[in-house]
């Protein structure tokens, strides 16, 4: 028996965590958060690194549990390729959105932008095994990203987080995962591959 019996693609919200949990046990997240000034300058890294920092541990916390959430509910929806794609392609509309639409935002740090472009990616992919479910997850989904634009974050998601919410990131990643997850749809489609499906069960 393997030594290492989770699936494949659940080791990589592992690394993420593993790897957002080391830079905030040392203190990195000024130093690798999204900055608008450094990254006009040059530091074009930092519209990755800017991702898996946060304010605290309670905002780690709270993406961390979100992360699992969207591991549970898709996983199997891609392989560990396609999910490294969302990943990256989630990660730069985050960034990028900020930096190209909001120019009065000078920081921003955490996952759940990306987050966002994860379950939206997930749920489009799902579309086409369990319809119904995914309707409903996603419709969901959507109604937040419409009550965050119109309203602003969630009532009590500020406190959890330690800080205000940027719920433009949420949008910019949904967006981003939208994105990575139909051109994923449309390579399948030219190329007559198979979605990929993990054999694990719960």
């Amino acid at each position: 028996m393997s030594p290492f019996p989770l699936p494949p693609v659940w080791w990589i919200p592992i690394v993420v965590a593993l790897v957002s949990t080391v830079l905030q046990a040392l203190g990195l997240d000024t130093v690798l958060r999204y900055d608008r000034d450094a990254i006009g300058q040059g530091a074009w890294w930092l519209l990755l690194t800017g991702n898996l920092v946060h304010l605290g541990w309670s905002h780690l916390l709270l993406n961390l549990a979100g992360l699992l959430m969207v591991w549970w509910f898709f996983d199997e929806e891609f392989s560990v390729v396609e999910w490294l794609w969302i990943l990256l392609v989630s990660a730069l509309f985050v960034t990028g959105g900020l930096y190209l639409f909001d120019p009065r935002l000078i920081w921003y740090v955490g996952l759940s932008g990306l987050l966002h472009g994860l379950f939206i990616a997930g749920g489009i992919r799902l579309l086409g095994r369990d319809t119904r479910f995914a309707v409903l997850l996603l419709a969901l989904f959507v109604a937040k990203l419409g009550w965050e634009q119109l309203f602003g974050s969630l009532p009590g998601t500020s406190d959890m987080a330690g800080g205000p919410v940027v719920v433009n990131s949420h949008l910019y990643g949904a967006i981003g995962g939208a994105v990575a997850a139909l051109l994923l749809l449309a390579r399948d489609r030219l190329t007559g591959k198979a979605p990929a499906q993990s054999q694990t069960t719960r």
